[in-house]
């Protein structure tokens, strides 16, 4: 089980007895724990977005994809924790379908993709990494949407600054993506938006 809501300064009470725990060590030994983030560090962020999409009923890939989420860097947020030549390596760590996830949410380019989705061309997905457009299966753009909604909810959550400055564009989004996502998320980000 993902141990849920982990404050910045509380990444040491995750009990070895977790079957997680050797996701946060090497996530720790990435430098997730030192790697600036929104509300403090990274590493609380990915726990607390893993295990929000594990609260919304979500299979393991996912949650482990949320865990991993950023490890590439995002659009959001610059640096990342591994290069994508080691996809390869975070692949054999989380698996196959989880590395896939992780790298479809690294490489989005949000302003170009974002606005797609609820469209006729959501489909069609903008690749930051090799500023390229191609098709994204709809599984895909299901995962791609939850995780995106996990990230942004958590965002909101642990700052009160985020939250006021994005409220209205994150309703906006959440709704663009509700034909994409579970009904817990839905939910989850009508409660706080």
């Amino acid at each position: 089980m993902i141990e849920p809501a982990l404050s910045k300064d509380e990444p040491d009470r995750i009990a070895a007895s977790d079957p997680w725990f050797a996701h946060y060590e090497r996530l720790a030994a990435m430098g997730a724990g030192d790697f600036a983030h929104v509300a403090g560090t990274l590493a609380p962020h990915l726990a607390n977005t893993a295990s929000l999409l594990q609260q919304w009923g979500n299979r393991d890939a996912l949650c482990i994809a949320g865990l991993y989420h950023a490890v590439y860097g995002t659009d959001g947020i610059r640096g990342e924790l591994v290069t994508l030549a080691r996809r390869g390596a975070i692949a054999e760590i989380i698996g196959v379908e989880a590395e896939a996830i992780v790298h479809v949410y690294a490489a989005c380019d949000r302003d170009a993709f974002h606005p797609r989705i609820g469209t006729p061309r959501e489909a069609q997905f903008v690749d930051r990494f090799t500023a390229t457009e191609y098709s994204i299966p709809v599984a895909m753009l299901s995962d791609f949407c939850e995780l995106t909604l996990a990230n942004e909810l958590e965002l909101a959550r642990s700052s009160a600054a985020f939250l006021a400055k994005h409220r209205r564009e994150l309703a906006a989004l959440a709704d663009r993506m509700r034909l994409h996502v579970s009904d817990a998320a839905l939910d989850a980000c009508r409660a706080m938006l």
